[in-house]
């Protein structure tokens, strides 16, 4: 599994959380920044996890900023993205078992770091129930996305 990690000064210290996590368990990771706590843009962070995890070269992303909200937005522009801005562990469950998410958002300002692992934790266990009425709904949210992004 390789998983793409950015966040943007809100979320930088939730990120550094998340990749310690990532390390302990061997998960290969990109850090695509923000390196301080330095105020930044999150939709260009959100952009980068995002375009890589459509195009191929990640499995999964992570974004954090200070509420999840801004990056989650940012990151569901790109075609290909399904991100899930997750408070708890079921959502995060569920947001991969039926909507196939490629892309978890956090809030440094709303979870706190122990619970924030546990759902990541959650995210990247949970695999995509394939078949059945899961897929059916899965293709309608990329038919709606087909139908809006190829205007």
């Amino acid at each position: 599994m390789r998983v793409a990690v950015a966040s943007d000064h809100g979320g930088f210290g939730l990120k550094a959380e998340i990749i310690n996590f990532l390390r302990a368990r061997d998960i290969e990771y990109k850090d695509f920044g923000t390196h301080s706590e330095e105020s930044v843009d999150y939709p260009d962070y959100a952009l980068a996890v995002a375009e890589s995890v459509a195009a191929g070269q990640f499995d999964l992303g992570i974004v954090c900023c200070g509420t999840g909200i801004g990056v989650s937005m940012s990151a569901n522009k790109v075609p290909g993205v399904r991100a899930a801005l997750c408070h708890d562990t079921f959502s995060a469950r569920m947001a991969r078992k039926h909507n196939n998410a490629n892309v978890l958002t956090l809030g440094q300002r709303v979870v706190g770091a122990g619970l924030a692992l546990d759902i990541v934790n959650a995210f990247l266990e949970a695999g995509f129930d394939d078949g059945g009425r899961h897929s059916r709904r899965v293709a309608k949210m990329c038919g709606i996305e087909e139908k809006y992004c190829s205007k």
